[in-house]
C-alpha cells in the first residue's frame, strides 16, 4: 500500500511538472486589429509581428476559427489562410476551430450556415464536403494544421435544428461526416480531429454528452482524437480547478483519448463581476501576475491529467473587444496600445 502510494505521488508530480504539448493562444481577430491600427510590441515596446512576439513567448500553437459564409469576410477561410501561413512561417502550430456557421457558434448558437440544407442525409453530406473542401484547401496553401475541431462548444448540439441534442442520432451522423471529410482529405500529415465542449469542470455534462452520442453506434472512437474543454472562471463559483482535475481524468480514463483546455481567460481588471469566482481561486490578484497564476494552475491540473496535452488562451490580443465576452473588463495579455504585458512569457514555463 506504501509502495502504490508513493508511485501515485511520484507519478503527479512528474505529470505536473511536465511540459504541455499545445501551448497555445487563439489570435482570430489578429487581422481585425491590424486592419484598425493596432500595432503589436513585445514585453520590452518594440514593434514585431505578432506571430513572432507570440512565439518569443514561449507559445507554440495557434487557434484560429473558421465561419463559412460571414457578412465581410472576416473569419472566412481566405482569411484563415492568409493566418495560417504567417503562423507557419513562424514555425507555430495551426488549430482550425470550425464553427459550421456563418458567425458565432457556442452553446446559445449553432445556426445552419446559409445556402446549407437542413434534412440529415444532406446536411451530413454537405457537411462532409465541406470539410474536405477546408482541408484541401489548407493542403493547397502548403499549411497543414495539427489540430482541426468539429464544431465549437457543441454541448447543446450543433447544426441546428437538425443536430439538437433531441436527437443524438443526428449529432453523431454529423460528428462522423465531418471527421470523415478531414480523413478523406489530401491532408499530410493528417491533425488531430478534436471535439470541443463548454464547462469542462462539470464532468456530469461531459458524461452525459459522451455517453449519448458515442452509443448511437455511428460517431466512433476511431472519429477523433482530442476531447478539448472550455474552462471560465468568471461563470461559475462551482467552476473550480479541483472539479477540472476529476472531469478531466474521468474522460481521460473513460474514453482513453487526450484532453485540453482550449478556452480559458483571466482578468487584468473586473470590478464589477456578473457571478462569483470559484474559490480556488480567491486571493489570485485581477492583473498581469494574476494572469500568470491562473495559467500556470491550469497548465498543471492538465499536465497532472493522463492524456492533459495542451491549454490555449482565448483571444489575448483582441485588445478591441477586452472583455471578451465576459462581465470583467478586460480580459487581454496586451494593454490597449498593443504592448504584451508580462504574462505572455507563462507559456515558456507551462
Amino acid at each position: 500500500m506504501l509502495l502504490s502510494s508513493v508511485s501515485a505521488i511520484l507519478a503527479y508530480v512528474s505529470a505536473a511538472g511536465a511540459a504541455l504539448t499545445y501551448k497555445g493562444v487563439d489570435w482570430s481577430s489578429v487581422l481585425v486589429e491590424e486592419r484598425a491600427g493596432v500595432v503589436y510590441k513585445n514585453i520590452n515596446g518594440t514593434p514585431a509581428p505578432l506571430e513572432r512576439i507570440l512565439a518569443e513567448n514561449g507559445v507554440n500553437t495557434v487557434r484560429q476559427r473558421v465561419w463559412v459564409t460571414p457578412q465581410g469576410g472576416n473569419y472566412n477561410l481566405d482569411y484563415n489562410i492568409q493566418l495560417g501561413r504567417r503562423a507557419k512561417a513562424a514555425g507555430l502550430g495551426v488549430y482550425l476551430d470550425l464553427h459550421f456557421s456563418d458567425t458565432w457558434a457556442d452553446p446559445a448558437h449553432q445556426t445552419v450556415p446559409s445556402g446549407w440544407p437542413t434534412a440529415i442525409n444532406d446536411l451530413a453530406w454537405r457537411l462532409y464536403n465541406y470539410t474536405l473542401e477546408v482541408s484541401n484547401r489548407f493542403q493547397e496553401a502548403g499549411v497543414q494544421p495539427t489540430i482541426i475541431s468539429i464544431g465549437n462548444e457543441i454541448t447543446p448540439g450543433l447544426l441546428w435544428p437538425t443536430g439538437r441534442t433531441n436527437n443524438w442520432a443526428n449529432i453523431a451522423r454529423l460528428l462522423h461526416s465531418a471527421s470523415a471529410g478531414i480523413k478523406d482529405s489530401k491532408l499530410s500529415p493528417k491533425p488531430k480531429i478534436m471535439v470541443h465542449l463548454d464547462n469542462g469542470w462539470n464532468w456530469d455534462t461531459q458524461n452525459w454528452w459522451y455517453t449519448n452520442v458515442l452509443q448511437q453506434g455511428t460517431f466512433l472512437s476511431s472519429d477523433y482524437d482530442i476531447m478539448g474543454v472550455s474552462f471560465y472562471p468568471f461563470y461559475s463559483s462551482s467552476a473550480t480547478l479541483s472539479a477540472l482535475r476529476t472531469s478531466l481524468t474521468n474522460m481521460a480514463n473513460g474514453w482513453g483519448k487526450e484532453v485540453q483546455v482550449v478556452e480559458t481567460d483571466w482578468p487584468t481588471s473586473c470590478p464589477q463581476p456578473r457571478y462569483q469566482f470559484p474559490p480556488d481561486a480567491n486571493g489570485i490578484p485581477f492583473s498581469a501576475a494574476g494572469q500568470t497564476t491562473w495559467m500556470k494552475r491550469v497548465a498543471e491540473v492538465v499536465a497532472s491529467v493522463k492524456g492533459g496535452t495542451g491549454l490555449n488562451y482565448w483571444e489575448p490580443a483582441w485588445i478591441h473587444n477586452a472583455n471578451l465576452g465576459s462581465s470583467c473588463a478586460d480580459n487581454c495579455m496586451f494593454n490597449p496600445q498593443g504592448q504584451a504585458l508580462s504574462s505572455l512569457a507563462v507559456f515558456k514555463e507551462i
